[in-house]
């Protein structure tokens, strides 16, 4: 008998065994990585919540800094007398019928040219859009000229209100601010009001955002009574 080389037979039984172990190392990664989705979905569910609740505290903390900016210019380049700002929204702008009107308005074009926009769903108790309340009636002890008591004319802060806001909203927008989270339970704030054409030069006579969590704090949340959770942001310090 005689024997003949196969290097050529070799080589693909080498080749066989080669592409069996790629074989097992795809299915060891694919192993692997299913784990690692699995485990990351179950583990994952509350960050995911709170990431969420973080993204939405930051929008709605970032909107009235956008719209005092505007404020801040209408006054420091037009003069503009903060008790005569009027904040109609783009539905209403036909109420500014006047250039000196136009020229008052936030989120007018030729006034602040300052962008309106409803808080989104996500973050309001109702589950529906929350429209903004920007009004001068209320006061903030401690920021600007205060005094106990109810707002004045005179020491009235223009505060941007977002009322009837989800808690866990709130619970982030604390934490990022480094505040409790035992909120105060106030009565007598005007959360309603919008100061508009409609309603212009209401200055004053409502109520007195205080606590010892939010004495001179620029923004934050307050309850009341009905356990529902308001958000405010000065807009102009007086």
């Amino acid at each position: 008998m005689i024997l003949i080389n196969n290097p050529q037979g070799e080589s693909r039984t080498s080749e066989k065994g080669n592409v069996l172990f790629l074989i097992l190392i795809a299915v060891a990664l694919f192993a692997a990585l299913s784990y690692a989705v699995t485990q990351s979905t179950r583990s994952g569910g509350g960050d995911a919540s709170k990431e969420t609740n973080l993204v939405n505290a930051a929008g709605i903390t970032q909107y009235p800094s956008s719209v005092k900016t505007a404020i801040t210019r209408m006054i420091v380049s037009n003069s503009t007398d903060p008790n005569d700002l009027l904040f109609d929204k783009p539905a209403t702008f036909a109420s500014l019928s006047t250039a000196l009107l136009q020229s008052q308005g936030v989120f007018h074009p030729s006034g602040g040219g300052a962008t309106y926009n409803d808080a989104p769903a996500s973050v309001m108790q109702t589950n529906a859009a929350g429209p903004w309340v920007f009004n001068g009636r209320n006061q903030i002890l401690n920021i600007g000229t205060s005094a106990a008591g109810a707002a004045t004319a005179l020491n009235a802060d223009i505060i941007a209100f977002l009322p009837n806001v989800k808690r866990a909203v709130c619970d982030s927008i604390h934490g990022r601010l480094g505040l409790s989270l035992t909120y105060v339970t106030l009565t007598g704030i005007d959360i309603a009001t919008q100061m508009d054409f409609a309603t212009p030069n209401i200055i004053g006579l409502g109520g007195n955002i205080t606590g010892a969590n939010l004495d001179g704090q620029p923004q934050g949340c307050f309850m009341q009574p009905a356990n529902t959770y308001h958000y405010f942001h000065v807009v102009v310090e007086r």
